[in-house]
């Protein structure tokens, strides 16, 4: 069967096998059927399609909308209201949270003995109360060790016997700043008493 591509220029008989060859390859238009193109159905339109963010205010002296819808019983912080929980009753005590936070800060044996009675009586739910009295507790018996080495160094060397009342000066005001602190509901942490205070909160259990 001869193709359109089969002639050969230089034949004679090329103007007659091409235009044959043109006849027999002409485009032919296929019979319309009837078939249409098919849509398919819609979507149906959701609340997720059709929600709107909230409008910006017209106000002129409104701030300038940000996208963001505000509470309408939204109230700012302020310096006032930051930490409520300082005025708060403690379980079994009954005395504020920053009373109880406060007191084994207090210089000499008071705090010292603060701290004994609240890890007997406070009972654990009251964490933050707890960890106060076991650290506060921890600071004393650092004081008191260091204080009692430099005593006894004292009795050999003459400077020693000025260093104690330094050192015993300066634990006095730190431990009066840490009182203040816990009472104002400020964190107190003191770094280098972390494992007593741990393992004084831990064995001290609260009396039933």
């Amino acid at each position: 069967m001869a193709t359109k591509y089969d002639t050969n220029p230089l034949d004679p008989e090329f103007p007659a096998k091409d235009k044959a060859a043109a006849v027999q390859f002409e485009t032919q238009a296929l019979p319309y059927r009837g078939a249409e193109t098919r849509q398919f159905a819609e979507a149906p339109l959701t609340e997720e399609q059709t929600r709107r963010f909230t409008s910006p205010d017209a106000s002129p002296y409104s701030s300038p909308y940000n996208g963001q819808s505000v509470p309408a019983n939204y109230q700012p912080v302020s310096f006032g209201n930051v930490d409520q929980s300082i005025s708060r009753k403690v379980a079994k005590v009954g005395l504020p949270e920053n009373i109880m936070t406060a007191l084994p800060y207090i210089p000499w044996y008071f705090g010292m003995v603060a701290g004994i009675l609240i890890l007997f009586f406070v009972p654990r739910s009251e964490a933050k109360v707890r960890f106060h009295a076991a650290q506060g507790l921890a600071a004393h018996i650092g004081i008191l060790i260091v204080s009692t080495l430099l005593g006894f160094l004292g009795q050999v060397v003459e400077m020693a016997s000025f260093g104690t009342g330094l050192f015993n000066l300066v634990a006095m005001i730190m431990l009066i700043v840490f009182a203040v602190k816990a009472w104002k509901g400020k964190p107190v942490h003191i770094e280098s008493v972390d494992d007593l205070t741990n393992w004084l909160d831990e064995k001290i259990s609260p009396r039933p």
